[in-house]
Order: structure tokens, then sequence, then C-alpha cells
């Protein structure tokens, strides 16, 4: 990886833990173990770092669909992924909560001009999500309501897992996100491709 890269996936990490405001460069720089003067020979500015951050989130969302849509046999399977990635990244979620709503909701509070950049990370998550729901039979508008309805809980779970500190809430929760994918095929089509 290339010091570029480590900052970028150090500020990232910095980002999620700390938050962007109270994210210095010398704290990124002491992660990276650079001197400050190194660091901004790669960046110029934290705007610079947040547009790597997100660059980086991006990326690793896409893949992360891919490697989804690859590994689920149906869309409900595939749903079910989305829906399980709090139970996989459950301890960094009751710490800080999601990593994409916290760098939204404090990109938003800053009225950051970075703000709708990070909100192509929910989009992407919105239309995969979508496109699964499509795929289960729901029409346009459903599949819309469906995917809206699991990103908006998710984002739920994870900011109460984060308050109360609790798994057996996370695990009630998905189970019920599972189940709610399950039954939004409409009573006529197939539950499969």
């Amino acid at each position: 990886m290339s010091t570029r890269e480590n900052i970028a996936a150090a500020a990232d990490d910095l980002f999620y833990e700390r938050g962007f405001e109270a994210t210095s460069f010398a704290d990124i720089a002491g992660v990276v173990g650079i001197s400050r003067g190194n660091f901004y020979h790669h960046f110029k500015s934290k705007d610079e770092i947040l547009d790597a951050v997100i660059d980086r989130r991006i990326a690793k969302t896409r893949k992360m669909l891919e490697t989804w849509q690859a590994k689920g046999q149906t869309p409900v399977e595939r749903i079910g992924c989305f829906v399980r990635i709090l139970i996989r990244n459950r301890a960094k979620i009751t710490l800080y909560g999601c990593p994409v709503g916290t760098l939204v909701s404090e990109l938003g509070k800053l009225n950051h001009v970075s703000q709708s950049r990070a909100n192509a990370l929910f989009s992407l998550f919105g239309d995969w999500l979508a496109d699964q729901f499509r795929a289960l039979g729901c029409d346009e508008g459903a599949a819309l309501q469906h995917a809206r309805h699991l990103l908006a809980r998710s984002q739920g779970v994870a900011a109460l897992s984060q308050a109360l500190r609790d798994d057996d809430f996370i695990d009630t929760e998905v189970e019920l996100m599972l189940a709610y994918a399950a039954a939004a095929a409409p009573a006529n089509s197939a539950k499969g491709d």
C-alpha cells in the first residue's frame, strides 16, 4: 500500500472512531508514522483526505455489493448479506455506530460540501437493495420503499445498539429484518431469480 493509501486508510478509521471534525492532521500522521511535512506532500487539506476516504468507502462498498451479488443465489439471500452486516460488524457498531450513517450525519451538521458525496454510499446500498426487491417481483415503487425501509431500519438498529450496547437487540432486529425481506415478494411471484 502506498503512503497516500495508508493515510486514507488511517483517516478512514479515525473519522469513523473519532469523527471527521475531531480528527487532526497530527492524529492521522501519528497513526501512519510520518512527519507532518511528508503528510502535506500527499494531502494539502483535510477536505482532500475526506475525498480520499469517501472514494475508499465507495470502492469498498462496490466490491462488497459485488461479493454479495455473487454469494447469494436468491434475492432474499443477497438481502440477508446486507442485513447480517450488523452482526459481522457488531463490535464496531456498538462502539461507534454505522460508518456511513455517522459520517453523513456529521457532514450534514457541518453543512460540509462533501456531504452529497458521502450520501452516495447510501445510494449504492439503496439502489442495490431496490434491485434485489425488483428481482423478488416487486414493482418499482415497492422495491424502492422496501430498500429504504431496510436502510432506515439498519441505521436505527446501529444507533440503538450503540446506545444500548445490547447484542441480543441486534440479533433480534436482524431476524426481524430477514423475515421482512422474505415476506416482501408479491404473493403471485416466485421468491427466487
